[in-house]
This record gives C-alpha cells, structure tokens and sequence, in this order.
C-alpha cells in the first residue's frame, strides 16, 4: 500500500478546524484534523511530496521524516508540527483501517473504555457573580462533572489605559503580557470563582484558566486566594516561555499547576516533566506531534508521577482520536471539551444515532482505526469561507 494524495478541508467552527485526508492506492482514505492557526493548511499541502509514495504503515518512520524535511535537524513548532500532527492522525486512521483494529490497540491497548472530560466554560454571559454562577449550573446540567473558567479579563476597568492596547478576538488585552493584578482585579476574580463553587457544589471539579497572563508574585498570591474552593488546578498561570519562572509558582502553589498546551513534541515539555515545574502537563495531541508523541509524553510524565490533563480546541475527529491515544496512558487524568458554544452541529459532524459526549464521557468506539465516519453534509455546510473541500 501507498500514498497518494493528501487534502484538507478548513472548517469555522469555535476555532478553525482543519481537517485532513490521506489516500492511498488500495482506496482507503484516512481522517485526521491539524490545530488551528495561520500557515497550518498550507504547511499541510507542503509536507505532501515528502509522503507521496511512501508506505503509511510506517508511522513513526513518516513522522521523523516529515519533521526533518520541514526543520532539517532543527525543532519543529508552530504551524508545522500542527500539520504534521493532522497528517500523523490520519495515518493511524488509515493503518487501523488496514489491520481492522481500533488505533487504541495499535499503542499498547487501553487502560479505559471511556474517556472522562471537562467542560471549557470560557466566561460568564457578564462578569457578575449571578451570571458565571448561572452558565456553571447551566453546563453542569448537561451531565459534566468537571468544569473550567477563564479568570482573565475580567474587570476591564481595572487595566486603565493599557486596557485598550489588546489585539486578537478578545480585545482589551493581550495574551501573555505578564501583567500585575491589581487589588481590585483580584477582588473580582475571587467573588466570580466563589460563585462559581457556590453554584456546582463540593463534588463538581472546578478548574481556573489564566491563559498565561501573569507574573509570579501576583500568581502566586491568587493562587492562595482561590485555594479555599479546591480547585482541580490553576492553568497557565505565567507566560509560557520561562520554565523556571513556571516552576516558581508550582513550587510556591497550593492549587495544582497545569500547563504545557503551548509546547511542542517531547523535547519542548520534556523541561516541564523533569523539573516538575508543574503538577499536570497538559499537551495539545494534534498540536504536539500527534497519537504516538503524546503517548511517548506521557510515558515521560509518568516517571514523574505526573498526569496528564489533554488539552483539546477540536472538532469531533481530532476529540476521538485523542481519546484513543489517552485511554493507552496510564497516567491520563482529563479530557478538555470545548465546544459548549459551537452547538448541536459539533456532534452532527459526525455520523452516528447518540451524542459523543454522556455524562461527561466519551465511550471509546470500537470501530477500525478512528471509528468515526464525517458527515459530509454538515463539513460542506460550515467551510471557512472561500475554503474547499478536500482539495
């Protein structure tokens, strides 16, 4: 068996969705999704001549070679590993396909039928008490049993001037920027995560984002004030980018620490593991270097009795795929689940008679390869606009 061609598809869902197809000469067809960003879909397209004729059973193999034919011996980050990521997915599709197995067999087999997840609740409609407190009961309702919120940029008024410098689709701020938190701030971020517990009660797990936006001193003093209302972890407490900086607030925390979404392939969390400068690592599968680089990420993780909390942007088909790969970890915790506000077409972009997601699990399809089959009709219906289909 060879491959033949390699196409995407870039849907507009909560986050651009790009979706991947691998050919191959005996007809069957692969299905994977890349992590949004700008250059991915393209990276994707220029990856293909490094594949075309090569045999997909050889994974790893294809993996090293799409990394050296992009980087040559140097890292891979970015747009690049996210479209070798999709491209990796859809070779396990196809390779489970071929050997009539789910993909979850072809990495060691599963510790768990089913995948437990977390809901990304973003903010409140408002920020007020009443309104975060009303979206917790709103999204646990719905069966979850473990919940996050974004505890950044909320009390605008506080930045003063430098409120008004932000970029990107949350203006008013910008990500990363190692801000103070102010006496206020810090006042309104306590009220709206008390009420948040208030609403879902002791057994509900409750995580806190703050999408890197901190510095350490100031982190670290939130990081006590929150820790009467038990929370699974505070994420992303600082920018990414200093790992000791990291390391100084797990090290200073009551709340567990997790971060590591925005690191690429093992050698980019490998610090993060063996300096436990965090308490959880949290890689992106189709954003880290895929099914098998996550799997060698948390096997690292796991010397160091660290868990693993995925974080997970995506559509159903890089979801799943995830799924197969974390019920292969021994150490896996969570899964994330952010699509409360794309609506009832995140399931239906699949084909299938039941909700992927039930109680807060997804059961484990026992289908060959990924198990999932896309619903054409729905992808062709939500294209990016002046995107194609699969070509």
């Amino acid at each position: 068996m060879r491959i033949t061609d390699i196409r995407t598809a870039s849907l507009q869902g909560n986050f651009e969705w790009i979706l991947v197809r691998v050919y191959t000469d005996e007809g069957l067809v692969g299905l994977g999704e890349c992590y949004w960003g700008a250059g991915v879909e393209a990276a994707v397209h220029g990856i293909k001549p490094l594949l075309i004729g090569e045999d997909p059973h050889n994974i790893d193999w294809l993996y090293q070679k799409m990394v050296r034919g992009m980087s040559g011996a140097g890292s891979t980050g970015g747009a690049i590993v996210s479209a070798i990521s999709g491209i990796e997915l859809a070779l396990w599709d196809v390779k489970g396909q071929m050997l009539a197995t789910p993909i979850y067999n072809l990495l060691g087999g599963r510790y768990r039928e089913r995948i437990r997840v977390y809901a990304d609740c973003g903010h409140g409609a408002q920020p007020t008490p009443e309104a975060w407190a009303e979206k917790a009961k709103r999204v646990v309702a719905k069966g979850f049993t473990a919940i996050k919120f974004d505890l950044d940029n909320v009390d605008p008024e506080s930045f003063g001037e430098d409120y008004h410098v932000g970029v990107g689709p949350r203006k008013g701020w910008l990500q990363g920027q190692q801000r103070p938190i102010s006496n206020r701030e810090m006042d309104t971020m306590i009220r709206l995560a008390s009420a948040v517990r208030e609403a879902i009660g002791p057994t509900i797990d409750f995580a806190i984002d703050c999408h890197w936006n901190y510095n350490t001193r100031d982190v670290i003093k939130l990081a006590h004030e929150l820790a009467p209302l038990k929370l699974l972890w505070l994420e992303d407490p600082v920018p990414p980018d200093n790992v000791e900086a990291l390391k100084r607030v797990t090290d200073n925390s009551p709340v567990p620490i997790c971060s590591g979404e925005n690191h690429f392939t093992r050698h980019g969390l490998r610090p993060l593991i063996t300096t436990q400068a965090v308490d959880i690592i949290q890689p992106d599968i189709p954003h880290v270097g895929g099914l098998l680089e996550a799997k060698k990420i948390a096997d690292l993780a796991d010397i160091y009795y660290i868990p693993v909390a995925a974080h997970n942007v995506s559509s159903p088909i890089a979801t799943v795929a995830a799924c197969h790969t974390c019920s292969t970890m021994r150490n896996f915790m969570i899964l994330e689940f952010h699509g409360m506000d794309v609506g009832d077409w995140w399931n239906d972009l699949v084909v299938g008679d039941q909700a992927l997601i039930e109680n807060g699990y997804i059961k484990l399809p026992d289908k060959p390869g990924l198990g999932l089959t896309l619903n054409e009709d729905v992808a062709r219906a939500h294209l990016k606009p002046g995107a194609s289909f699969f070509a």
